[in-house]
């Protein structure tokens, strides 16, 4: 299988972002609070240019990995502007490991040129997309934190290394499902209503594949947690539980089905 060779600029820029994330993934705790979010911030820094350089440059290019990659950097968003709300939020170190795993995956497998007789709107529909996917991640690791506080609680162990309270988790989890389940059913109705138009061919129309068989299952899931949530008051591991699932529905739902496209078929979607 021959990749696509990434450009100068975009490898300059993911290297140098991808050696930043790994340096707090490592050696958090030997670097110190103040040295580690700094580094953290530099690499989310250089994240956001090479995300910039490469959908917004003379020859943009989207696909699997660079989806996971803007994923990761709108989690990071998210993460950097709840640690002011919260300052005892700690999960750098996971999270500048999954953005360093990303940018490599961005820089092997770059994606496929966009279409040129495109709908101007596109843009949009994708950013709703992917919004939807970094306000479910988002949901997904404070679901994670969440299960990894009340862990250490049942394990009577000393409090939770994210010093925040287990409710409080809870509350924000709930949040970003809402707010991203909300995207997520602007996507889909897009996509519906509107993907010829957007496309500008008749493979925009809507038709039953993978992709829209997993994303439809992930939105029933998502419903099905918000409605327990609401009805029936769920909580703790089995609100989490069913997240898992919705996530890696949706994660199948596009990742999955351009994963094999690109990289197994090797042609675009």
């Amino acid at each position: 299988m021959i990749l696509a060779s990434p450009t100068p600029v975009s490898l300059l820029l993911g290297a140098a972002a991808a050696l930043a994330y790994t340096v707090p993934a490592l050696a958090a705790r030997a670097l110190g609070d103040v040295a580690a979010r700094r580094v953290l911030l530099l690499a989310w820094l250089l994240h956001g240019l090479l995300l910039g350089w490469s959908l917004l440059g003379s020859a943009p290019r989207f696909g699997f990995a660079p989806a996971l990659s803007v994923t990761v950097w709108l989690v990071l968003t998210v993460y950097a502007i709840e640690s002011q709300l919260y300052p005892r939020l700690r999960a750098r170190w996971a999270l500048a490991g999954f953005g360093a795993l990303a940018i490599v995956l961005a820089l092997l497998f770059p994606g496929t040129p966009l279409h040129v007789d495109s709908s101007p709107l596109l843009p949009l529909h994708w950013a709703l997309g992917i919004a939807a996917y970094g306000l479910l991640a988002a949901a997904v690791a404070h679901g994670w934190m969440m299960s990894r506080a009340e862990s250490n609680m049942r394990r009577a162990t000393q409090a939770a290394p994210e010093g925040v309270p287990l409710l409080t988790l809870e509350r924000i989890m709930f949040r970003f499902v809402g707010a991203g389940f909300v995207l997520l059913t602007l996507t889909m109705v897009a996509g519906l209503f509107f993907g010829e138009q957007l496309y500008g061919s008749a493979e925009g129309a809507w038709r039953w594949d993978h992709k829209r068989v997993f994303t439809f299952l992930s939105w029933l899931t998502f419903a099905t947690l918000l409605t327990g949530r609401s009805l029936f008051g769920w909580r703790g591991r089995r609100a989490v539980r069913v997240l898992y699932v919705g996530a890696a529905l949706l994660l199948l739902g596009y990742v999955g089905s351009r994963f094999v496209l690109e990289v197994m078929l090797e042609r675009a979607a």
